[in-house]
């Protein structure tokens, strides 16, 4: 018996800059600034990497494995949103996606290509 399944079509997600939703802190609907979220860069002074550190000193050579199996293709989407009264910020996860744009251009049924 076989199985086709389905594969998922990597379409484009397309996100606008601003987006009304509700405020924790104002306790109502504001309008909210949207980014995407980018990881910063890692602290020296973290336990895990003193320890890291401590470890790799002297003899013996790597002694951690490195990770070399990638498993995953895609990275979630995380959208780091902003109130614009307070300028309270939270962060939204959203689905996997290889293509990503934030603010483009809508896409409208039945219009004309124009070149």
């Amino acid at each position: 018996l076989i199985h086709f399944y389905k594969r998922p079509s990597f379409t484009m997600v397309n996100i606008p800059k601003a987006r009304n939703t509700y405020c924790a802190r104002c306790h109502k609907h504001n309008k909210f600034k949207v980014t995407q979220y980018k990881k910063s860069a890692e602290s020296k002074q973290a336990q895990g990497r003193r320890r890291y550190d401590r470890k790799q000193q002297g003899f013996g050579g790597q002694s951690k494995p490195i990770l070399r199996k990638k498993a995953k293709t895609t990275k979630k989407l995380i959208l780091r949103l902003e109130c614009g009264v307070c300028k309270w910020k939270h962060q939204v996860p959203i689905k996997r996606t290889k293509h990503f744009e934030l603010g483009g251009e809508k896409k409208r049924k039945g219009q004309m290509i124009q070149f």
